[in-house]
């Protein structure tokens, strides 16, 4: 079975990524001094978990409204079925972006455990 993808759906997370990434970017940028070895790595921890955050607020927030979408398709409420099926095909596409992103993340820490000390 082959997945289509429509061209918006795909400029849209191509938007959010490059918000995603500018934001990451102010944040470095609003630091003054770079994060030594011996530094408190707190202020970095706090930036990425607030990034986390922000991201699966989105995505949540996605999935709420396309399934309020959902809801009003079966009513009969629906006043424009390509864009619902453009918003579900989009938090479909973020849903599993988010999945792939927390996968490597695990592999990723568990490679790190693995190293010999």
């Amino acid at each position: 079975m082959s997945a289509f993808i429509p061209v918006e759906a795909l400029s849209s997370l191509s938007q959010q990524a490059q918000a995603l990434v500018a934001a990451a970017n102010a944040q470095s940028l609003q630091g003054a001094a770079p994060v030594m070895a011996g530094d408190s790595a707190a202020p970095v921890a706090g930036a990425f978990g607030q990034l986390v955050s922000d991201g699966l607020s989105r995505i949540n927030g996605q999935l709420i409204g396309s399934q309020v979408d959902l809801q009003k398709l079966a009513t009969g409420d629906a006043q424009n079925l390509h864009q619902i099926m453009i918003n579900l095909e989009e938090s479909r596409v973020s849903f599993q972006l988010m999945m792939q992103v927390r996968n490597r993340l695990l592999e990723a820490y568990q490679d790190i455990m693995k190293m010999p000390i």
